[in-house]
């Protein structure tokens, strides 16, 4: 309570607080335009018996669940991110100008994760508006209602992109992850009310076994999030004219969880996928299409499979995210021109070798129990029988992991301007 007095004491943190929930606010009137031609009846048992649909709804923000101008989020530029961070493990070229061409690199790599949000976005909306027509979602539309309905939602979602980085350059939270939080806060006391809906006296304990449960989940994310494994680092004496320099001891801080809430992100991106895919072709005319797209569709709604490729993915995009993020190489090159050296390690080969392998062994822990974390809601609801929490884990993961990162960026600034 006394940093928040403090961050709006301070004009220049109060600014950009207000500008950032002025931002949020404008996209949750976003999210509540629609486009044309819907029919809410059918929109409302669609997303009732798809799963995966009603994950992408809080994957995009919560601009899903009225067919609104934003309905595709932030998927289309997370996907084109993926896409470029991919490259750099393929091309040389990218990872140079990724990781070592600075500010200015950073930029024109980013420029490039734009580009590629366009006609990802116009591929994206495409495919899914023919989907809700083919469902009967959508009434039926003339070209030019269909070309005007795709160049809104491309044109929302460049909008929400361009939301987000206004928001990061504010420093105070991620503009993604802040985007998909004001989604999941938005659609709470809906599912509140599902929940107190079906609520009978008989299922009590089920409901505070499942509370409980919650409030274990959201301080193993807090756990995770904080621990971290500190390598000690001494620098040694070095004289310059009149003064010595160095003698020092101090510890380099490997976070057990370097990626974030981003692998979750990545995770429900690549999940998500191959289910509008399958949606898409399972009604085409050819008959062995169908039955793949079929086959493909009933295994991603298979709970076990779902929680299985989950995991799996969180896991994976953990290490990839970490691996993009941490470079045991320039941090060892940091290191030894500061005069610096883990005790017991020569510098040079030794020190990445011994960084690259304890961050393998650091990682694996926080990819397994974020992983763990991310499906124990789906097996809690297959225990308790509660549904009205369908995205519980992946709701409780992003909202705490953005909280905590707002709460230190937020910190850093107070501390930056008593400084």
């Amino acid at each position: 309570m006394e940093r928040l007095l403090k961050i709006f004491k301070i004009p220049d943190l109060r600014n950009n607080v207000l500008f950032i929930i002025g931002l949020l606010v404008v996209f949750r009137v976003a999210a509540a335009i629609p486009i044309p031609s819907v029919d809410p009846v059918k929109l409302q048992e669609f997303f009732a018996n798809n799963q995966i649909f009603g994950l992408l709804s809080v994957f995009t923000g919560g601009g899903l669940d009225s067919l609104s101008v934003v309905m595709l989020g932030l998927g289309p530029y997370i996907t084109g991110s993926i896409i470029m961070q991919l490259l750099t493990m393929i091309f040389p070229a990218m990872e140079q100008m990724y990781k070592y061409g600075g500010e200015a690199g950073r930029a024109r790599f980013n420029q490039y994760s734009r580009m590629v949000t366009v006609p990802l976005a116009l591929l994206q909306g495409y495919t899914f508006m023919l989907l809700l027509s083919r469902q009967g979602v959508l009434l039926p539309l003339s070209l030019l209602q269909w070309v005007g309905s795709l160049a809104a939602i491309v044109a929302g979602t460049v909008f929400v992109m361009w939301l987000g980085e206004l928001i990061s350059e504010k420093k105070l939270g991620n503009g993604i992850s802040l985007l998909i939080f004001a989604g999941i806060a938005s659609a709470l006391p809906r599912h509140l009310r599902g929940a107190l809906a079906v609520f009978t006296y008989d299922q009590i304990f089920t409901y505070v076994s499942f509370l409980v449960i919650a409030i274990v989940v959201i301080a193993g994310v807090v756990y995770l999030t904080e621990a971290q494994r500190n390598i000690p680092i001494n620098y040694a004496k070095r004289v310059r004219g009149s003064k010595m320099y160095g003698g020092v001891s101090t510890y380099l801080p490997m976070r057990v969880n370097n990626a974030g809430v981003m692998p979750i992100i990545f995770a429900l991106s690549i999940l998500l996928f191959p289910g509008m895919i399958a949606n898409f072709f399972s009604g085409s005319g050819v008959a062995i299409v169908s039955r793949v797209a079929t086959t493909v569709n009933n295994l991603i709604q298979n709970q076990l499979f779902y929680g299985t490729a989950y995991f799996i993915l969180v896991v994976l995009f953990t290490y990839f995210y970490t691996a993009v993020t941490f470079d045991p190489k320039s941090i060892s090159e940091n290191v030894q021109k500061q005069g610096g050296y883990i005790p017991g390690i020569r510098p040079g080969p030794a020190t990445v070798q011994f960084l690259s392998n304890l961050l393998n062994r650091v990682t694996l822990v926080g990819a397994v129990f974020l992983g763990i974390i991310a499906v124990l809601p789906n097996i809690v609801q297959g225990f308790t029988g509660i549904t009205s929490f369908t995205i519980g884990g992946t709701s409780i993961l992003i909202v705490v992991s953005v909280v905590l990162e707002i709460m230190k960026q937020a910190d850093a600034q107070v501390s930056m301007y008593e400084y």
